[in-house]
């Protein structure tokens, strides 16, 4: 047994004892496949512990944080930096401007083009929740010494320069 299989569950083992006929990555299968189910669970995770007290979802939090960070944003950037599209990027527009926590504004370089922009009760709410995201961050990631972290930071990094491409 390959030591990549030695880190697969057993329901994965049979998967791959059944693609023999095939010509696979099973390196490659295993590390995006455990990385698909760090994602999922991470998000379920933060959506359920600590998203939920202020009712939005990860993609509504993601595009809070971003204006917050990076202030007014077109849509269209906005979507890029979430990796969402730029409808998914209005409709949860739609429901954090019903939240009064954002704002569309006619961008003053370009009067047919639209800035989504914080509002004050907006960035209330970012800077409230933004700490307690962060402690659910820290626990995610407290069984990982700085080393261990650092090292799955750089090698996320190469990863999502390889996607960027």
């Amino acid at each position: 047994m390959h030591s990549f299989e030695e880190k697969l569950l057993p329901e994965e083992l049979a998967i791959l004892n059944r693609l023999t006929n095939y010509s696979l990555n099973f390196e490659a299968m295993a590390v995006v496949t455990n990385l698909y189910r760090a994602a999922q669970r991470l998000r379920a995770k933060m959506e359920r512990d600590v998203l939920s007290t202020y009712n939005i979802s990860w993609t509504a939090f993601t595009l809070l944080y971003n204006l917050w960070i990076w202030g007014s944003m077109e849509p269209r950037k906005l979507a890029k930096s979430m990796g969402v599209t730029v409808a998914a990027v209005s409709s949860i527009t739609n429901t954090l401007e019903r939240k009064q926590w954002c704002k569309r504004e006619a961008n003053p370089r370009d009067r047919r083009l639209v800035l989504l922009t914080l509002t004050d009760e907006g960035k209330k709410v970012i800077e409230e929740l933004y700490p307690e995201f962060n402690q659910g961050e820290a626990d995610i990631v407290s069984d990982l010494d700085s080393e261990e972290q650092e090292i799955l930071t750089q090698l996320l990094r190469k990863v999502n320069k390889k996607l960027e491409d």
